[in-house]
């Protein structure tokens, strides 16, 4: 583009091949990024095109809109007209399909992008292959003991287990019951009592009675 043009031939080209109206704002918006266009220079080359009968103009609530001299171009009868429908339709057609498998693959490239890389597989492999072996090392070692217990003796020890913690709860209720017994007549605190007597608790020693 020459600074003689002033972009005149650039937009004039444009709006024939878009070929629909435009604002000045619009022109320039859609070719600045490409052409570097200032927003002075692309009203003053419209407004220019506009006066050589170029292009077309028309104003609307204080805006002027362009477009193309229609006089250019041929016209156009209704069997095109339906070609153009049915084309326009099987285009959009054809986008809303592309839209759609575009959609696919960026969500199958976003998971692969997110799954292990062949390197971490096999490295997470050999780690899992160990791992297994060692559960092999353990399980065969179980099955040689011969210290194995039966039935009967894994039986024998929830009983007795039982019988030792209602014993365990009964003993420290009884222990209980004769301390606040003493404690009613007693001066001094329950812990000074305990430490009198040297008495230590469950608690003392963070211990727990187990449920049943």
């Amino acid at each position: 583009m020459s600074k003689k043009d002033n972009g005149t031939s650039v937009i004039l080209a444009y709006l024939n091949e878009k070929n629909r109206p435009y604002s000045s704002q619009d022109v320039f918006c859609n070719l600045q990024k490409q052409h570097g266009f200032g927003k002075t220079a692309v009203v003053k080359a419209m407004d220019l095109l506009a006066l050589e009968g170029k292009i077309k103009e028309k104003s609307y609530n204080k805006q002027k809109i362009y477009f193309a001299d229609q006089s250019q171009f041929k016209d156009v009868d209704d069997v095109e007209l339906k070609a153009m429908d049915a084309q326009i339709s099987q285009l959009s057609a054809d986008v809303q399909s592309i839209t759609q498998s575009s959609r696919q693959l960026d969500a199958e490239l976003k998971e692969l992008n997110s799954a292990l890389t062949t390197e971490e597989v096999m490295s997470e492999i050999k780690e899992l292959k160990a791992e297994c072996s060692g559960y092999r090392a353990r399980v065969e070692k179980i099955k040689s003991a011969t210290n194995h217990v039966t039935p009967e003796e894994r039986e024998k020890v929830y009983t007795d287990r039982n019988v030792y913690v209602k014993e365990w709860k009964k003993r420290k209720r009884l222990a209980s019951d004769m301390m606040d017994s003493i404690l009613e007549g007693y001066p001094k605190s329950k812990k000074q009592f305990l430490e009198e007597v040297g008495v230590e608790t469950d608690e003392d020693c963070k211990v727990v009675v187990p449920s049943t």
